[in-house]
């Protein structure tokens, strides 16, 4: 068994700080992948965090009211190592600063818009 810290991940739009507003787990309770963890609000939404991985709650490292910048520890996990994939990293979330696609985007070009033509236009 290992203890592995969650921290605020980066929730995008360049926002760089969120508020705790409420846990949704206590210490001792059993997490599991995807699990909602705790509540946080930045200056655009309030959003429920999910867990990255699978475990009992050890601490909560950080209380409801209180402001932290990305990348702040919030709480400890005691997950179990997994003898089939030993040194395994915990599965990949989007918003949990993994990207969400391993290919490369392909972007399309846009074309300029045209004026409108009708009746009164020049």
């Amino acid at each position: 068994m290992r203890r592995v810290c969650f921290s605020l991940p980066d929730v995008g739009e360049g926002l760089t700080e969120a508020e705790v507003l409420e846990w949704l787990v206590e210490p001792g309770e059993r997490v599991s992948v995807n699990q909602p963890l705790i509540e946080v609000e930045t200056a655009k939404a309030a959003v429920e965090l999910p867990c990255p991985f699978d475990g009992v709650v050890d601490t909560l490292l950080v209380e409801a009211g209180t402001v932290v910048p990305v990348g702040t520890p919030l709480l400890a996990v005691i997950v179990e190592d997994r003898e089939d994939s030993p040194g395994e990293a915990p599965p990949s979330l989007v918003g949990h600063g993994a990207p969400s696609r391993t290919t490369p985007v392909r972007r399309r070009r846009r074309r300029p818009k045209e004026p409108p033509s009708g009746p009164g236009q020049n």
